[in-house]
């Protein structure tokens, strides 16, 4: 391993992975092979059903394509990188390499995060307000709202980046991650941190918080509308529309919220369990999650199933 001094910085980094083991590199390759395979092909389906099925051409299933979007963009960020380390011997990327995977990282990530918020939001507006439901989710405002998802969350990761290529390392560039993540980078930095781990602390926060509380304050109000309803047959039928959405949301917050609502210095191996969830299973099981308890979903899946079977 190579040594710099403090006036240079390191030109690669070694992500020693899952495993040490050489034994378990094969099999590891094999499960996050087969988990990446059906991710891209689970969440393209979803896509294509939304996009084939007029039934289907509504604010919610315009989200969820978008959603699956950044899923397969997601995942290609970290998958790919994994499988390549896991036959190699030499596991090393190099550091502009190191800095796009995270760059991208957390911008597809917090993008995810938005459009599981602007999601919660439609729900909303479609339980509470459901008589101008077809005004104020207009189309324009559809493609606002999903621009605004994609568009901040880059700038939020440019920051972070940005912010980490003035650090310098000159110690050791093995990172004990299976990707370039901001916490274990900032653990391995020779110079100060203060800054980047203030802006962590302040920014970063703001914008994880952010959407999972617009997320609790929407599905606050749903609770509150869904409880007036006098009959349980309503009640029933304004839960259902929420539940895979909620099951995602779960799922996704309930991982990144382990991971990175911590101090960077008690960052540890642990938090890979929790990492791999918000990062690869997360995209693995949302198309799952939303064709099996979603009746409208299904209904298209098993139409544009039976139109290629044909």
């Amino acid at each position: 391993m190579e040594r710099v001094n403090k006036t240079n910085t390191v030109s690669e980094f070694i992500l020693l992975g899952l495993s040490s083991q050489p034994e378990d590199q094969k099999p590891l390759f094999i499960l996050f092979l087969t988990i990446y395979v059906v991710t891209i092909a689970g969440n393209l389906l979803i896509i294509l059903v939304i996009h084939s099925d007029p039934h289907l051409q509504t604010p919610m299933y315009f989200f969820l394509s978008f959603l699956s979007l950044t899923d397969i963009c997601f995942t290609t960020t970290i998958v790919p990188k994994m499988l390549v380390n896991f036959l190699s011997e030499k596991k090393t990327i190099t550091y502009a390499g190191c800095l796009t995977q995270m760059y991208f990282l957390y911008a597809l990530g917090n993008t995810d995060s938005c459009l599981l918020a602007v999601m919660a939001f439609d729900r909303y507006v479609a339980i509470c307000n459901p008589f101008h439901y077809v005004t104020i989710m207009s189309h324009h405002r559809c493609v606002l709202l999903v621009t605004f998802s994609c568009s901040v969350p880059h700038f939020h990761s440019l920051l972070h980046t940005l912010l980490l290529n003035r650090l310098t390392f000159c110690d050791s560039n093995v990172i004990h991650h299976f990707l370039c993540d901001l916490s274990p980078l900032i653990k391995l930095s020779c110079s100060s941190t203060f800054v980047n781990e203030f802006v962590i602390v302040t920014e970063g926060a703001f914008v994880l918080v952010t959407p999972f509380l617009c997320i609790a304050f929407s599905y606050m109000r749903i609770l509150i509308t869904v409880l007036k309803i006098p009959s349980a047959a309503g009640k029933r039928k304004a839960f259902s529309t929420c539940g895979s959405h909620l099951t995602v949301v779960t799922l996704f917050y309930g991982s990144i919220f382990y991971v990175y609502l911590q101090p960077v210095s008690t960052y540890t191996v642990k938090d890979h369990i929790a990492t791999i969830v918000y990062t690869v299973f997360s995209s693995l099981l949302n198309p799952f999650i939303y064709s099996l308890r979603n009746k409208d979903l299904k209904q298209g899946l098993r139409k544009f199933m039976g139109r290629r079977s044909v």
